[in-house]
């Protein structure tokens, strides 16, 4: 199974594509797509939509794992989260891939083994899991390789009878 996570944002969008063959999981690429400030929304948008639309027909994923919306304090920064989701999530509907949503507890959870975990440990987990030289760079790509592994880990247990973190498609 081909997963693609996406760690999405308006500035910079995530991606990691991973490869799951029960347990095993196997690296294939992570990257971000980036749109500059300054630009129109829309164009931003635009940009966000026609990336993730070339890395599904690229990667021809079976999946893709995006992390769930999470408001904190600053709910400007939330909404352009949003649309930058919500542009990732169009392009995964026009391709007819199923989509699936984790909080980040839940990526945390199936990295790391602990729900808390600091990012820092979780990107560290990225590297060992998938045998990798150095830890994913930038952040945002490390958190996409999070999130395709995450599914992978939850789709083996589903799989096996298991069951696993609990997931919502989109």
């Amino acid at each position: 199974m081909i997963i693609l996570g996406i760690d999405p944002g308006l500035a910079t969008v995530g991606f990691g594509v991973v490869e799951a063959h029960g347990a095993r999981i196997s690296y294939a690429r992570h990257g971000v797509i980036s749109t500059q400030a300054g630009q129109r929304l829309a164009l931003r948008l635009s940009r966000i939509y026609y990336d993730v639309l070339e890395l599904i027909d690229t990667f021809k994923p079976d999946a893709i794992a995006i992390e769930e919306l999470f408001f904190n304090t600053n709910i400007t920064t939330g909404i352009s989260v949003a649309h930058g989701r919500a542009a990732a999530i169009l392009a995964g509907e026009e391709r007819g891939v199923t989509m699936y949503e984790y909080t980040p507890l839940q990526v945390k959870q199936a990295v790391t083994g602990y729900g808390r975990a600091e990012k820092k440990q979780v990107m560290e987990m990225v590297k060992r899991l998938l045998q990798l030289d150095a830890i994913p760079r930038p952040d945002d790509a490390a958190d996409g390789l999070a999130l395709a592994i995450c599914h992978a880990r939850n789709a083996s247990s589903l799989i096996s009878g298991i069951g696993g973190a609990q997931c919502s498609t989109i």
